[in-house]
């Protein structure tokens, strides 16, 4: 089994952690793993790719470009950004929640015209069934907390049968990984995404 995982978004939305989720429970079941980030800006919102190859073969912890059989995006314009690595054959799996760029020529909270739902709508068309878009907004709703969105992708990852792993590989390593604290959060967060 192999698998090369591209998950991005924007610095604090929990990219790094949801690898360090996914390479742990692959670790836990004695597969190889090889994992890097690339974070950029991403203490000011800048871009955060994390890289996960699992399995046998790969030598290098970053994916080729056109490699990634999964993109998991937080962001639907990181999802664009990064297309370009995904396989012929990938799949992507992303949120339609935007973050505004930032630019000090704007107002707080001007996003001078970036429309998420444009990249969102651009995305399924581009990909048509290869492409799995949720609602950002509604999932934080429901989960109660934006901090939990990185478990709930992985709970709709597994769902969708895009990650090689159990839901209860994945709720151990959230026991293990995360502080006490947050672990019931998580937990239901993923359980939330895998109701989607």
């Amino acid at each position: 089994m192999t698998l090369n995982c591209l998950i991005t978004g924007v610095g604090g939305q929990g990219t790094v952690l949801m690898a360090r989720l996914i390479g742990n429970a692959a670790i836990l079941r004695g597969l190889d793993v090889l994992g890097a980030e690339t974070i950029g800006m991403a203490q000011r919102g800048g871009s955060v790719v994390s890289h996960i190859r699992i399995g046998a073969g790969p030598r290098s912890p970053l994916i080729p470009p056109g490699r990634a059989d999964l993109v998991i995006a937080f962001e639907p314009a990181e999802a664009v950004r990064v297309l370009p690595c995904l396989a012929p054959a990938g799949r992507l799996l992303a949120l339609d929640r935007g973050v505004a760029p930032v630019s000090s020529s704007l107002a707080p909270g001007n996003s001078a015209g970036y429309d998420p739902s444009a990249m969102a709508a651009w995305l399924r068309q581009t990909l048509g069934g290869r492409a799995s878009i949720l609602d950002g907004e509604g999932l934080i709703r429901r989960c109660g907390n934006a901090r939990a969105l990185n478990a709930a992708l992985l709970g709709a990852a597994l769902k969708l049968g895009l990650l090689p792993f159990a839901a209860g590989e994945i709720e151990e390593v959230i026991k293990t990984m995360l502080p006490a604290k947050f672990v019931d959060m998580n937990l239901a967060a993923l359980k939330t995404g895998q109701e989607l």
